[in-house]
């Protein structure tokens, strides 16, 4: 059996490389191009020569697919200008190709500020592009296992995917823990509480409140069979996002903040949610945490 290879420790092209199959993934903007943002340079910023996201088209047990990565490691994944771009340029094409799927690798702690309305208007281009290519018939799967989670406007951008996939280890929301705690207080969220951020905002989490569809270990192998699983089930179905779906996306919300809106911990919302020794949830393994809890989860 080969070891596993951690999906939060490798770079985005690694992740590429090793999420499908071997020498497959084909870049669309090459590093020699040198696509880089305009912005940076102007504050004395670094720059990174692919503006730190990759995107491209790979195979995945033979299936092409097109996909894009977010390098966390420049400037914690931040979409600029540039960076939204390249994502709405891939799925754009994935449409006029009609794609089977697109493969998105989130990283990022949301929008550039060094780029301001640039980038703010980049995030609301790619929702509008995602949105766009579900409606065209092309299913959208979103892998979250970075070190910098899925925040911000990338947070939003995940969840309107057809499907979720994380890693415990992955986060995702839509403001991350300085962000509230600089806008409401340390009463409110204390962001130096690691467990604390990793209880609300981490995969098992979001798993139980039904933010995320799948959850795997931290191994690139486990991420690259959900994301066949799910891609092989949108096969056939109707991947645009319909009335009825937000309806009922809609519903669950309401349901969560009339059960647990009073809860301040993850954990009271979880034996709220009748799981059974809920304090002793982050320290299963994945396996162990789905058979205990999925059926527990909303949404279920």
């Amino acid at each position: 059996m080969s070891r596993p290879v951690s999906y939060q420790e490798a770079t985005a092209r690694e992740r590429l490389q090793q999420l499908f199959d071997a020498g497959s993934f084909e870049e669309f903007l090459p590093p020699s191009a040198r696509v880089i943002s305009p912005h940076l340079g102007q504050l004395n910023a670094p720059v990174a020569f692919d503006d730190g996201v990759a995107v491209g088209r790979a195979s995945l047990n033979g299936q092409t697919v097109y996909t894009a990565a977010q390098e966390g490691g420049f400037m914690g994944g931040a979409v600029g200008e540039v960076h939204g771009a390249k994502l709405v340029g891939l799925l754009r094409r994935a449409v006029q190709d009609q794609a089977s799927a697109v493969v998105l690798l989130v990283e990022s702690g949301g929008v550039r500020l060094h780029e301001a309305n640039a980038g703010l208007i980049a995030v609301s281009e790619v929702m509008r592009a995602l949105l766009d290519a579900r409606a065209a018939g092309v299913p959208v799967i979103v892998l979250v296992g970075g070190a910098n989670g899925a925040f911000g406007g990338m947070g939003i951008v995940a969840r309107c995917a057809n499907v979720v996939i994380m890693s415990e280890e992955g986060r995702l929301a839509m403001s991350g823990p300085e962000v509230i705690e600089t806008a409401s207080g340390v009463e409110e969220f204390d962001a130096r509480d690691r467990a604390l951020v990793w209880r609300s905002t981490g995969g098992k989490h979001r798993y139980l409140m039904g933010d995320c569809h799948s959850i795997v270990a931290d191994d690139i192998a486990a991420f690259r069979a959900a994301a066949a699983q799910a891609i092989a089930a949108l096969a056939g179905q109707n991947a645009a996002l319909s009335l009825s779906a937000l309806e009922a996306e809609q519903q669950m919300l309401e349901q969560r903040i009339v059960q647990f809106g009073q809860l301040r911990d993850p954990v009271e919302i979880w034996s709220a949610m009748q799981i059974a020794d809920a304090a002793n949830i982050p320290m299963l393994d994945v396996e162990s945490f789905i058979a205990t809890a999925s059926k527990r989860r909303m949404g279920a």
